[in-house]
């Protein structure tokens, strides 16, 4: 048997192994920590030892007080699963931790593993990779933890990931040419639109939320309010990133007149030719040239129209968090009026140049969606075909654990939780 020893590690003990673990993430950093001890949650650094290493460890956050506590781990523990031997010995002693220390009435996980590879149209991929890893199943099964099944649908904590790796991606163009045609297409007209990405401090935050806001309330989902991302924006520091794309509307009026005026001389030279000779087919380009002249005459007219609002008007934002192993996209918003502008996916492209190729960061990581692939009339599809655009894979990771720890306690809990319906 191995000698295993479980303490309380440092935050300085638990940061280092965090950032060199094979699964760390932004919910398992000393961040995360300050983000949730703000929102009034407890906080333990815990670990296992080996020979005097650290060779698991997690951050554990106790919610609530008295018969309503429970104790969580997201996106964690930063263990091997496949190691029955430690994943037991780890999770029995958080176990034991959370129940004595923080009195919490359960243990809820959600590990980080994957537990099957797909492609981006979510087929399990080929050879090893696309096999479920029912070792980690059994070897959590074996400490004390219930699954709560493999589920559909958005989370709390996306059970359905979509990544993009970019090694070997060395710039921008390289990057550009990863993206199915269509996407390639939205990021250049985002470019030749006046649309520029810049990244927002915290005097600036009221922006973002702005536009956030607007989305969830356009799209109808939970608005976590500015002070939210204020919150997240002081414990991530450096590690967070508020990007706003916005029209600069001198440049895309400069630009549409261009194309204007590039147009009508155009057509004025097809007119000359057709004055000294009609052909069949100088007559079907005039056509041609005539209906794109229409087409940037009304864009012209349009970028007129925008110059009158402003300098500059932001239309999508986003944010991101970095950690060493990849960059996750976390929130985004758009509003709607400008949809054809495409700056969401300007945003996307700068944010993977930005935040991963140009500081060797491996992967891109699109959070969440909902693991349908094969419903187009599904919640989640305009989600899933803009994030399958850039090109990448699907992670399905494990879900939802639980294990009770004041079997007592938590019946009279779910028996509230009946009667209040």
């Amino acid at each position: 048997m191995r000698q295993f020893v479980f303490a309380d590690l440092t935050r300085d003990e638990f940061a280092g192994f965090a950032a060199h673990a094979r699964h760390g993430n932004f919910q398992q950093t000393v961040m995360m920590a300050d983000l949730r001890v703000a929102q009034g949650q407890t906080i333990d650094y815990v670990g296992v030892r080996e020979h005097g290493a650290v060779v698991a460890a997690a951050l554990v956050a106790t919610h609530g007080s008295g018969l309503t506590a429970f104790s969580t781990i997201a996106d964690g523990p930063l263990c091997d699963l496949d190691d029955r031997e430690l994943t037991v010995f780890l999770i029995d002693h958080i176990a034991a931790m959370a129940k004595r220390r923080r009195h919490a009435v359960h243990l809820d996980i959600t590990p980080e593993q994957p537990y099957r590879l797909r492609d981006a149209q979510g087929e399990p991929l080929p050879g090893q990779t696309g096999e479920p890893d029912t070792a980690m199943m059994a070897d959590l099964k074996a400490a004390g933890m219930a699954h709560g099944g493999f589920t559909r649908g958005y989370t709390a904590v996306p059970r359905w990931r979509f990544l993009k790796d970019l090694d070997g991606v060395a710039d921008g163009a390289a990057l550009l040419k990863t993206f199915s045609k269509r996407t390639q297409w939205s990021v250049k007209r985002a470019q030749s639109m006046g649309v520029e990405v810049r990244r927002v401090g915290p005097d600036e935050l009221g922006v973002f939320a702005s536009i956030e806001q607007q989305t969830a309330e356009r799209r109808h989902f939970e608005y976590r309010g500015e002070q939210y991302f204020r919150k997240f924006a002081k414990a991530f520091g450096d590690d967070v990133h508020f990007l706003v794309a916005q029209i600069n509307t001198q440049a895309y009026h400069d630009a549409m007149q261009r194309k204007r005026d590039d147009l009508q001389k155009l057509v004025d030279d097809l007119d000359a030719k057709l004055a000294q000779r009609e052909t069949t087919k100088l007559r079907r380009r005039h056509n041609e040239e005539s209906n794109n002249l229409a087409a940037a005459t009304k864009r012209y007219e349009e970028a007129a129209t925008l110059l009158e609002r402003g300098r500059f008007i932001p239309v999508a934002a986003s944010m991101f968090v970095t950690v060493p192993q990849e960059t996750v996209y976390l929130f985004s918003g758009s509003v709607e009026e400008y949809k054809p502008f495409y700056a969401s996916a300007l945003i996307q492209y700068e944010a993977m140049l930005h935040l991963c190729v140009e500081r060797g960061v491996p992967r891109y990581n699109f959070y969440g969606i909902d693991g349908v692939f094969d419903d187009p009339d599904s919640e989640g599809r305009g989600v899933l075909e803009f994030k399958q655009g850039f090109d990448g894979y699907v992670e399905e990771l494990p879900g939802e654990f639980m294990r009770v720890l004041r079997p007592a306690v938590y019946k009279l809990e779910r028996l509230a939780h009946r009667i209040r319906g």
